[in-house]
């Protein structure tokens, strides 16, 4: 089981603030495919183009990482501020 955070307008455009999900292993691109594979808003949401960064255990990615069973993955819409 993986827990899944979805942050600020992530949250609002899928209607969903945190989930626990069934995970045998594989990797965040493997986990973005899952979830957009539920159809909208999930496919539209978390499209390829969109612009969005994924968190593993509180640590940002920059590239496809393993997320094993018990890891906490975030997913956080862009932020801007001054």
């Amino acid at each position: 089981m993986i827990h899944i955070q979805y942050f600020g307008a992530l949250h609002d455009q899928l209607g969903c603030a945190h989930e626990e999900l069934a995970w045998l292993g594989g990797t965040s691109d493997e986990l973005l495919t899952h979830l957009r594979e539920r159809g909208e808003p999930w496919c539209s949401t978390l499209q390829t183009d969109r612009i969005f960064k994924i968190a593993v255990n509180r640590v940002l990615m920059h590239e496809a990482v393993d997320i094993h069973d018990g890891d906490h993955v975030g997913f956080l819409p862009p932020v801007t501020g001054g």
